[in-house]
């Protein structure tokens, strides 16, 4: 009976997804600090109304358009986290690899391994995000 315990505790540890990295980033990140004013000034949800694209910890987002961060592992030598993500548009879902790396404390890096698709995104997942202090998650 007791191995038949540990066998079943020892499948929901394999069957459970990775938790986050304790010290991942937190709070909310936009692509320029002109963007952090305004959605300080307006809402969070005006900026991203207008085509902007908020990163947080659970992922990126904008209009229609996200990412579900799913699994983050930090890296031992730098400021930096690989993330696995889920993403999705009308019509399309797919998976992507990024680095996070922290520049600064209020600067954000990211780096995915998908390429920019020239005819609907400039950037593709990556570009460079900043800290808006101040502003919250609708």
């Amino acid at each position: 009976m007791i191995l038949r315990g540990l066998l079943c505790i020892s499948i929901l540890a394999v069957a459970s997804p990775a938790p986050a990295a304790d010290d991942f980033i937190e709070g909310v990140y936009l692509e320029s600090e002109d963007l952090c004013a305004q959605a300080k000034k307006d809402t969070l949800d005006t900026v991203i109304e207008a085509g902007n694209t908020v990163l947080t910890a659970r992922g990126l987002q904008s209009v229609e358009y996200d990412c579900e961060f799913l699994q983050i592992t930090k890296a031992t030598l730098s400021p930096s986290w690989a993330v696995t993500a889920i993403c999705q548009e009308p019509g399309h879902v797919f998976p992507d690899v990024l680095s996070v790396t922290q520049l600064s404390p209020k600067e954000i890096d990211l780096v995915s391994v998908r390429p920019a698709n020239d005819e609907n995104e400039a950037s593709g997942n990556g570009g460079s995000y900043f800290l808006c202090d101040g502003v919250a998650l609708p």
